[in-house]
Order: structure tokens, then C-alpha cells, then sequence
């Protein structure tokens, strides 16, 4: 693997994800993060498009981002 993952996640009082940790030790928003994993910069994760048409991502090892450790 030649990109960086995601490691750890901060969510807002809504417990909605809104930046990342990666393994490098960059934070990064959410929607950097998409960006990022869409030119494959950021590896081990999945893209989904909702029915709405938006975006979202999910670790491609794991159902979901839940156990992600918080760096806040």
C-alpha cells in the first residue's frame, strides 16, 4: 500500500463524522477525505452513493467507522 488510511475520526454533537485522521498524522475533513479516496490518496476505503445522490465513505474492512478511535 502505497497511500494513507484513515486511523481515527472526530464527530460533532450530532455524532455525524465530519474530519479524519490519517496515518500520516494529517486531519482532514470529511469531504477532503472523499476527495481523496477518489484518487485514491487515501486507501482501505469504500465510496457509496446514497439514493439522493451524495456521497459517503466506509472503511473497506469493517461495516463501519464505529470502532475508529476519536482524536479529540
Amino acid at each position: 500500500m502505497n497511500g494513507e488510511q484513515l486511523t481515527a475520526v472526530y464527530r460533532n454533537n450530532n455524532d455525524e463524522i465530519i474530519s479524519f485522521q490519517t496515518s500520516g498524522g494529517r486531519i482532514i475533513s470529511y469531504r477532503k477525505a472523499l476527495l481523496e479516496a477518489e484518487e485514491g490518496l487515501i486507501e482501505g476505503i469504500q465510496i457509496y452513493e446514497n439514493e439522493d445522490g451524495s456521497m459517503y465513505l466506509n472503511p473497506s474492512f469493517a461495516p463501519s467507522f464505529d470502532d475508529f478511535p476519536s482524536f479529540y
